[in-house]
């Protein structure tokens, strides 16, 4: 396994309740003050704040439009969306947004994609919320044309949900950005995986269950004929990190659900376990955004004993 990486996962919307100038502002200080120890700056896709028990009043940052911005600031960083709903754009607009993306960053991008969960949002936008066997094979048509608009000329699909016609999408990105399917659903998400993921992503409930998870998909690369080891296993990580467990579960905030709450040092060995299992990138969000402690803390301890 090669070097361990990290991204930071920043705010789409404002956990101090700060609307407006300020928010942006405070997301554009958090990234400067957390310094390169985070290679990629990663953008959630929701339209609503998704956080139980805080406002929907609250300002709720569009992902593509969030991502361009930052793109121009900060044109040291790699740039991913930790993941787009498949349901939201249609998969052709979405090959053209993001080999735009792509081409403008200097090859800055990771299109990370999932199948959509939040049914609340999509009602409240008009978007039809079908079951998990629908929305899962929509993605799954979804990436075989972004991938094929990516690389061909003249794409014809006419798949169950989604067609095209003798269509050719320009910028080709070259390299292709890598397409990492977001979730966890064993009998048809981490199918979709096997079959098309140039990285898999999913949250890092425990050591436990990210090896189950492991485990089944690799039986569905050997059922599809992929090798395990050619997709990269990625996870996403909601932390609270304090010099003690105190002071970390402090910033612990309403509703949020964290994966770990400890010291630098409890951190080194949580994530160790996850490398282990051959996980070497790590999407991570710190609860106690806008502020930079836990980050900075992170980027001084916790990174250089893992990497």
């Amino acid at each position: 396994m090669g070097k361990v990486e990290f991204g930071i996962k920043v705010a789409s919307f404002p956990s101090d309740g700060v609307n407006g100038p300020p928010f942006i502002g405070k997301i554009l200080n958090f990234i400067k003050e957390t310094g390169d120890a985070f290679k990629t700056i990663w953008v959630s896709d929701h339209l609503t704040p998704w956080t139980t028990g805080v406002p929907q009043s609250l300002d709720t940052l569009e992902c593509w439009t969030t991502l361009s911005f930052l793109a121009g600031a900060f044109p040291e960083r790699g740039l991913g969306t930790a993941v787009l709903s498949n349901s939201f754009r249609n998969p052709a607009l979405l090959a053209k947004m993001a080999a735009t993306v792509d081409e403008l960053s200097g090859g800055r991008f990771i299109l990370g994609i999932g199948a959509g969960w939040r049914e609340a949002e999509y009602r409240e936008y008009g978007y039809e919320f079908p079951p998990p066997r629908v929305r899962i094979g929509q993605l799954s048509e979804g990436v075989q044309i972004i991938r094929r608009l990516w690389t061909e000329d003249n794409v014809t699909f006419h798949g169950r949900y989604f067609k095209v016609d003798n269509l050719t999408c320009y910028p080709h990105p070259n390299p292709c950005p890598p397409i990492m399917i977001g979730g966890g659903g064993e009998a048809l998400t981490l199918r979709v995986v096997a079959r098309y993921a140039d990285w898999w992503n999913t949250q890092a409930a425990s050591v436990d269950a990210y090896r189950h998870k492991l485990g089944v998909l690799a039986e569905h690369c050997a059922k599809v004929g992929r090798s395990f080891g050619t997709i990269r296993k990625t996870a996403e990580a909601f932390i609270a990190l304090g010099e003690t467990r105190e002071e970390a579960a402090k910033k612990v905030l309403t509703g949020r659900q964290p994966h770990f709450v400890g010291t630098p040092e409890e951190a080194v060995e949580w994530f160790s376990g996850f490398i282990d299992l051959g996980v070497d990138y790590f999407v991570v969000r710190f609860l106690d955004e806008p502020g930079t402690a836990g980050a900075r803390l992170f980027a001084d301890r916790v990174v250089p004993n893992v990497s």
